[in-house]
């Protein structure tokens, strides 16, 4: 037997299929290890021993590494197969630690599709881990470590919130900036002047462009009632000119540009966008075959390979279409901060048409699906054809523009069309130099400039892009973050930063301004990747981190200030001191002592009293009260809690009683070891099935079953 060990349960069910019995492919389901919080400041990194990171498996993912080591002992051979990125080679690293797999003859297998031939090709031309892509994914999570760590520990005391990161600090900077930009804007007052003029029997809208040779500016009503007198009732055509344009299918999706299109077509969360396109990514069931539907969904690339424009491609379009709606396989676009690992995000396979898919999966999973597939195929296709029409009617110095166009070949809009935002203007009629446009209405209008609109989840991802902040995995996470830590709120997607987010953010720029500078988030990517190309070692590049760091950090621990405490105007019970509003390391706030750490008195709140609802318990007859659950959601108790558990719905429907299942001796398994008095039997737990004692809850000993007590 052969292990294969990926990231996630639903790809090793997927990449099982394809590999076949003699093959067991299992999940490390996501980082196996991580940093511990020992040692000096809880890092778990030894600075002065060159940075050692102190790596320990947590708790939760004991039972997935036992396994995986029991399944790496009995194999013949293991394969590692984890994402194809740098966190993908750093799990794979800490796998071969794990399982005592030797870094250098251990096969690696890449993928960036998850179909059989890809499968095929990557068992066919196996790799080893890339230390020097480790290596980066290192220096990223140790300086990442030591910011948040150090900072945030700094910010809780000093101002009472939570945390400090590199690429959430500097995206939370830019967030408050431009909120700060929109509470300053002053509006300036301008106005347009259009006019309706009928040609050939239609009614068309002309802009005022120039007044007297000079482009048109005016600021207020005086102007535009003086220049509205001037219009006269027949305009002249003084200029007439057609002209054909291309116009070129966007090129197919990054991450970035995936988010950003799902936001504004659909109004998918970038957090949503990107589990669904993990979903498609990992692979689903379409009529009968489990098969991966799109390509690795983390890239910043728009590349496509020339062996999916020629083998897939190429035949759709020129079969389905027509030889002339076939485009031509572009470059990628290049840039300092774009990494070309991985092609862009497309299908797997032309065949496998939206309107196929949609019969198989959910709605959410349809509608990305078609977004992704039409906008891939569209970039390989023709450039539509326009004829461009543009006229300029002249009378009194006053010169108005109007255009017109017509499709002359829809090129890649026969795919894409759906999702194009610029709408046609519409042909004109025919027209001569000379001819004569009556003006039938003036259309002047008073305006205000506006400031640039907040940022959203598409336009934040939008700008972290172009300013090099963060990579395609960190976009959605770091937007998460952000909302969970309470700096900003998102209200359909609107990101306003709260109060704790703009004090932060004052704070960092006074004392650590390199974090909240996306310069300098962007030029440590710019390191990381160095590191990843093998010219800069981790130890050179964690040193040059460190050392201003920690100098800063230095100077910062002694000048910042500390937020004066805010009084309630009562005094503690215990010890007579002042009671002051605290926040806890959650970032919620209660009343304690200011005598704190000598006196540890804090405030309980009164309880609230329960609503009665009028009606009596139907198990005991105590009168029933509406209550909250720890989700904050309403509910029907009884009032006789906990003598009787008797619940309801807030519209008053039972809840139905999970009913204790009853074993006999043909279930136990054995006796349990640990209270001596109960079995063993087999139960089933969220995910998998395990042996658990009779006696739960008092006892709670459990087991795991591996596949052959399956």
């Amino acid at each position: 037997m052969k292990l294969v060990i990926v990231e996630s349960p639903k790809k090793s069910e997927t990449i099982g299929r394809y590999l076949g019995s003699d093959f067991k492919v299992l999940a490390s389901e996501g980082h196996i290890r991580d940093l511990s919080t020992r040692g000096k400041g809880g890092l778990g990194i030894d600075i002065e021993k060159d940075f050692k990171a102190d790596w320990v498996i947590p708790e939760k993912k004991r039972p997935v590494v036992a396994k995986l080591a029991k399944a790496a002992k009995e194999a013949e051979e293991v394969y590692l197969a984890t994402d194809p990125d740098r966190e993908g080679e750093a799990i794979s690293w800490h796998l071969a630690q794990v399982l005592h797999l030797p870094v250098d003859t251990t096969k690696r297998l890449q993928f960036h599709e998850i179909t059989k031939p890809a499968i095929t090709a990557a068992m066919a031309e196996p790799k080893h881990i890339d230390m020097n892509l480790v290596s980066a994914q290192e220096t990223r999570r140790l300086e990442d470590r030591i910011i948040g760590f150090q900072v945030s520990t700094l910010l809780q005391r000093k101002i009472g919130v939570k945390s400090a990161g590199r690429v959430q600090s500097s995206t939370l900077g830019m967030i408050v900036d431009r909120q700060k930009a929109i509470d300053a804007f002053v509006p300036v007052e301008y106005w347009t002047i259009a006019v309706e003029v009928e040609i050939a029997g239609k009614t068309y809208t002309a802009n005022l462009t120039k007044v007297d040779g000079k482009p048109f500016k005016c600021s207020n009503k005086e102007e535009a009632e003086a220049i509205v007198a001037r219009i006269p009732e027949h305009l002249i055509v003084s200029s007439l000119s057609k002209a054909i344009k291309q116009v070129m299918p966007r090129p197919p999706f990054t991450t970035s540009s995936m988010q950003q299109e799902a936001y504004s077509k659909y109004k998918f969360s970038n957090a949503k966008t990107q589990s669904v396109a993990q979903r498609l990514y990992e692979g689903l069931e379409i009529n009968g075959e489990h098969v991966g539907l799109i390509t690795y969904m983390r890239t910043d690339s728009t590349r496509i390979s020339p062996e999916f424009f020629n083998k897939h491609a190429v035949p759709f379009i020129t079969e389905t279409y027509g030889k002339e709606y076939l485009g031509t396989l572009r470059a990628g676009k290049e840039g300092k901060n774009i990494q070309d690992a991985h092609e862009a995000i497309r299908p797997t396979g032309t065949h496998r048409t939206p309107e196929v898919v949609a019969k198989y999966v959910s709605g959410e999973e349809a509608r990305l699906y078609r977004l992704i597939y039409c906008r891939a195929m569209a970039s390989l296709m023709a450039p539509k054809k326009v004829e461009r029409t543009s006229v300029i009617l002249s009378g009194n110095g006053l010169d108005f523009s109007l255009s017109g166009s017509r499709t002359l070949f829809k090129g890649f809009e026969v795919v894409y069309g759906e999702f194009e935002d610029e709408k046609e203007e519409g042909d004109l009629p025919p027209l001569t130099q000379g001819g004569v446009a009556e003006v039938k209405k003036t259309l002047p209008e008073q305006k205000f400039t506006k400031p640039e609109p907040p940022y959203n989840e598409a336009s934040i991802v939008k700008a972290m892009e172009e300013k090099g902040i963060g990579r395609p995995s960190t976009y959605a996470s770091t937007i998460e973050t952000l909302i969970k830590r309470k700096y900003v709120t998102s209200a359909k997607g609107v990101l306003t930063p709260t109060e704790d987010g703009i004090k932060t953010v004052t704070v960092l720029n006074k004392y650590f301004p390199d974090i909240v500078s996306t310069s300098y988030t962007a030029d440590m990517e710019n390191k990381l990747d160095r590191v990843e190309e093998g010219k800069e070692t981790f130890l050179e590049a964690m040193n040059e981190f460190y050392e201003p760091f920690s100098l800063k950090f230095a100077s910062a621990k002694e000048k910042m200030y500390k937020e004066p405490p805010v009084y309630t105007g009562e005094n503690c019970p215990v010890c007579g001191k002042p009671l002051v509003i605290k926040t806890n390391r959650k970032g919620e706030q209660f009343v304690g002592c200011s005598g704190y750490p000598e006196c540890t008195y804090i405030k309980k709140e009164a309880k609230k009293e329960d609503e009665p609802t009028g009606e009596n318990c139907p198990e005991c007859g105590a009168p029933l009260v509406y209550k909250l659950s720890r989700k904050g959601e309403k509910f029907i108790g009884c009032s006789n809690f906990p003598k009787c558990r008797y619940t309801a719905s807030a519209d008053g429907t039972p809840t139905k009683k999970k009913e204790k299942p009853v074993y006999t001796e043909a279930d136990y398994v054995k006796k349990c070891p640990h209270c001596k008095t109960g079995y063993l039997v087999v139960k089933k737990g969220r995910k998998t099935s395990f042996l658990g004692c009779t006696n739960f809850p008092k006892c709670r000993y459990h087991e795991w079953l591996d596949d052959k007590k399956k």
